[in-house]
């Protein structure tokens, strides 16, 4: 009998079908037929404690009385956790998604920024703090994904008068799309780092390192543009500078880290109704979740190693000198202290905004983004958007609009596209200036950046994050 046969008999996915896959092997091998077969399953199912010392159904039936229990067992907060909304106009199912989040025992505490959209469990833009235990689809595919910017040496005239030479070092330097990797493997203490605190990360570390300093698809991008400051600050004086600016994550060894634990994670609680399944949870005390925390932060180092090729890379290719370097990274989940307390707190698309904190907070390929420093907002768990944050899906936006139309976009803002898909066009996002206004108590606008010279996976990529 085929897996799907045996969840249409009440099997549920995870330990309880691999059980009873084996138990069916071996009851075939002692005669039974189909349709007795499908009838000894259908006892086990409705009525397990019947059958614990069975001998061929026994395991099968403790495994099942042990899943039926736990659902019973599920129970929400009467009262959901305090959350507060940034924002107005948001998705109503991203609402909903925040809603629920705040329904699981484990929830202390959470946020929805101005840029949020639907996700996987929580939305992006949530930010969530628990007690004790970490939700991976709370941190998301692309553990880590993050933004880096460096000003370079190299006068603003460049974009215009030698931009042939920019436009190759950002070909040379870094790869685009799924699978995208080196032939000759980038060097960075990443790779010496322990790879064996998790069986996916011992598996795929030879694959992480013919992608390191690669960047990935979907909203993925390297872009050159101008940084504007109008006033001394980050240790420049004001003025306008030629600056790089990227954004990626963990690429394919994240995305395999997310898969495992995830699945884990809900086998772990089968209890948990459809609507919260995506927001399975591993507790810190466990293996499993042990595990994961040092795979994402493993993740979080390797993601980080991932934008320092790619910016080492292009400096060296042009030959300048790096005037200033900032990052920071969303999709992760921090130990940090709230109210004397010691909780996880997740930010799926979600930037950390502590007191002074500096951060990076992108528009799109034809829109500005800011560098901005946080104000320690506790109501927000001193976080804030990652972006401008998607206003329709990617099939509409496919749908929606052509390439004569972006083309006009762009040439209107001087912006050089050298590729991307029609998913990731700036009309597809929110107005990058009303999402900052709806979170100018949460982080204050030091710097902005204007991409010109832009690059991200061809056409037909599909999004890892």
């Amino acid at each position: 009998m085929k897996s799907r046969e045996l969840n249409n008999l009440g099997i549920p996915k995870g330990p309880s079908m691999e059980i009873a896959v084996d138990a069916v092997r071996r009851a075939s091998q002692s005669g039974l037929d189909r349709s007795q077969l499908s009838e000894a399953i259908a006892g086990v199912v409705a009525s397990p404690q019947d059958k614990i010392g069975d001998p061929l159904w026994g395991t099968l039936a403790q495994s099942l009385k042990t899943v039926f229990e736990s659902q019973a067992a599920f129970i929400a907060r009467q009262e959901p956790a305090a959350w507060k909304q940034w924002g107005t106009d948001l998705e109503h199912e991203a609402v909903c998604q925040m809603m629920n989040a705040c329904k699981l025992p484990i929830t202390v505490a959470g946020a929805l920024m101005p840029d949020a959209h639907v996700g996987y469990g929580l939305p992006i833009g949530g930010v969530l703090a628990t007690k004790d235990a970490v939700i991976p689809y709370a941190v998301g595919v692309d553990i880590a994904c993050r933004m880096k910017l460096t000003v370079l040496d190299l006068p603003v005239k460049t974009l215009e008068t030698k931009q042939d030479k920019l436009r190759n070092a950002i070909e040379r330097e870094t790869q685009f799309g799924i699978g995208a990797s080196f032939k000759h493997k980038r060097q960075h203490e990443v790779m010496d780092a322990d790879w064996s605190v998790s069986p996916v990360t011992r598996e795929h570390k030879d694959k992480a390192w013919k992608q390191l300093g690669t960047s990935g698809s979907g909203n993925h991008f390297v872009e050159f543009g101008t940084l504007t400051l109008d006033q001394d600050d980050l240790g420049l004086e004001k003025g306008v500078y030629l600056a790089l600016l990227s954004h990626s994550g963990s690429r394919g060894t994240g995305a395999a880290v997310c898969s495992h634990y995830s699945e884990l994670a809900k086998q772990m609680h089968p209890e948990l109704p459809k609507e919260l399944l995506n927001l399975a949870w591993l507790g810190l005390d466990t293996t499993e979740g042990q595990e994961y925390w040092n795979a994402m932060n493993l993740m979080g180092q390797y993601a980080a190693a991932n934008h320092a090729c790619i910016h080492r890379e292009i400096a060296k290719n042009l030959g300048v000198e790096v005037l200033l370097d900032i990052e920071n990274h969303h999709n992760f989940a921090w130990r940090e202290v709230h109210n004397g307390e010691e909780l996880i707190v997740h930010r799926k698309g979600a930037t950390p905004a502590g007191t002074g904190t500096l951060g990076i907070i992108p528009g799109s390929m034809g829109t500005p983004g800011y560098i901005v420093r946080g104000r320690g907002v506790a109501e927000s768990l001193m976080s804030a958007s990652h972006g401008a944050g998607r206003r329709m899906s990617r099939t509409t936006a496919m749908k929606k609009f052509r390439w004569q139309d972006v083309k006009k976009f762009l040439d209107a803002r001087g912006v050089t596209l050298m590729s991307a898909g029609l998913d990731e066009v700036p009309m597809a996002y929110k107005d990058i200036d009303q999402v900052m206004a709806a979170q100018s108590d949460l982080v204050d606008k030091i710097a902005r950046f204007d991409p010109k010279l832009v690059k991200m996976a061809n056409a037909g990529e599909r999004p890892e994050d």
